[in-house]
């Protein structure tokens, strides 16, 4: 074995591709990567794989090139943008001598620098652990092994490496509970949310695409916002103000190509707030050339989690960056082609186009406003105090046959509560006033 460096900041990429020509964009994400997670790069190499090998993934020529070039550059990490299997990971740290790291241990570095919240740090864990767990024996290669039957290389009946592996799997057990709790809190969290009979909408999209900036301009909050890759990794909730009503918005973890299955699994919980709402914000930077790819992308993690049948709006943030763009909205016009989504065009840093936004997702929930006098017999009393409790009651008068009541309410509420009111035609006795859209 060799004496890791502890720094590890100064890396060599290696970006290994397979077949036509190497994408640029791809190389210019790892390249993002490694910066979010505090490295400096050294330089970076391509290497072309046509037959990955077992043991290193590339080439033995492949290997001496880095080798040198990582002794001229005075890299000590190694950052491979593939998948490393253990015993690829274990064989090119021995021979190149320096930490190597693949894409998903990379990715793992960032959520664990960015985990603010008990649950994100728990979640954060768990996933190292998991990772870490197939890769315990390259620290212990001269324990792997129990000796016996000789006088004098009896060993101890456990190694240290499976003592290592049994405290890890003790440790992953703690977490899991401690995570299930954390889930518990927060489904009541939720269903609290749900009784309060608010929309809930969510922000999704490719990370950097500038969530938590239009998250902060729609909501006021202070979320950590910055242009980078994972800038915001633990969902942050809050209720906001939009023509017609009020919604829930909750701004989620950013997606990126190839998002490891283990952080997609560990961050369901976290995840569960796309899942559960009624329309997605799904967030595009208009400046990507490569967007319509990264939407493709983000709808593929939606449908790894759960969330891919729930309505989405896209909303092209960004157009700051774009010469002569103005805020638009382009419909869909009836056509179910999924290419032809409802999209808003927007600028979350200088405010362009939030009004059209918010007019769009309120009449995407439903939100327009309908007044009119309710009568209610006095068997409907539940309802009464349901209507009130909504503070939509602008005004009542009771008799002996119940109460007549002035209401102003949104028109999504009117419909929930008319398939609750047992009976009683909710719907009918209030006129809709038409949306000014």
């Amino acid at each position: 074995m060799f004496d890791r460096s502890r720094k590890g900041e100064h890396a060599l990429l290696i970006q290994p591709f397979s077949g036509g020509p190497l994408q640029e964009d791809v190389l210019e994400e790892f390249s993002d990567l490694a910066r979010s997670a505090g490295a400096t790069i050294a330089t970076t190499l391509t290497a072309r794989i046509d037959r990955p090998s077992p043991s290193t993934l590339i080439g033995s020529g492949k290997l001496e090139e880095v080798k040198a070039a990582a002794d001229a550059t005075g890299a000590d990490l190694i950052l491979v943008n593939h998948m490393l299997s253990p015993v690829q990971e274990r064989n090119l740290e021995r021979q190149l001598e320096r930490r190597v790291i693949d894409r998903t241990g990379l990715i793992l570095d960032i959520f664990a620098q960015r985990a603010r919240s008990h649950e994100g740090k728990l979640q954060v864990e768990l996933a190292q652990l998991r990772h870490l767990a197939t890769r315990l024996v390259r620290g212990w290669t001269h324990l792997e092994r129990q000796r016996g039957g000789s006088i004098g290389l009896r060993g101890p009946g456990e190694t240290q490496l499976e003592t290592d592996r049994r405290l890890l799997q003790k440790r992953v057990e703690q977490l899991q509970k401690r995570l299930d709790k954390v889930e518990v809190q927060r489904t009541q969290m939720r269903r609290a949310r749900v009784r309060s009979e608010l929309p809930r909408v969510a922000l999704v999209g490719y990370t950097n695409a500038g969530k938590s900036t239009l998250f902060n301009t729609l909501s006021g909050a202070e979320a950590y916002a910055a242009d980078q890759l994972f800038a915001t990794l633990d969902p942050t909730v809050r209720r906001i103000a939009i023509p017609g009503g009020h919604v829930v918005l909750a701004d989620t973890v950013g997606f990126v190509r190839d998002l490891p299955h283990e952080l997609v699994a560990a961050f369901r919980s976290t995840l569960s707030e796309a899942r559960e709402a009624d329309l997605l914000l799904h967030v595009v930077d208009a400046s990507d050339p490569l967007r319509e790819e990264r939407i493709a992308q983000v709808d593929e993690v939606l449908q790894a989690v759960g969330a891919g049948d729930i309505p989405q709006l896209l909303v092209f943030n960004k157009i700051d960056r774009i010469d002569g763009a103005e805020p638009r909205h382009d419909a869909q016009d009836g056509i179910p082609d999924e290419s032809r989504r409802e999209r808003v065009w927007i600028s979350a840093r200088d405010g362009r186009g939030l009004d059209l936004l918010e007019q769009v997702l309120g009449r995407r929930l439903g939100l327009q406003r309908v007044r009119g006098s309710l009568r209610l017999p006095s068997s409907a009393g539940r309802l009464r105090s349901r209507l009130h409790r909504l503070d939509v009651v602008q005004g009542e008068q009771a008799d002996e046959d119940g109460w007549l009541l002035q209401v102003d309410l949104p028109l999504m509420e009117a419909q929930r509560l008319a398939g609750e009111a047992d009976g009683v035609p909710l719907r009918a006795l209030l006129p809709v006033q038409e949306p000014d859209y």
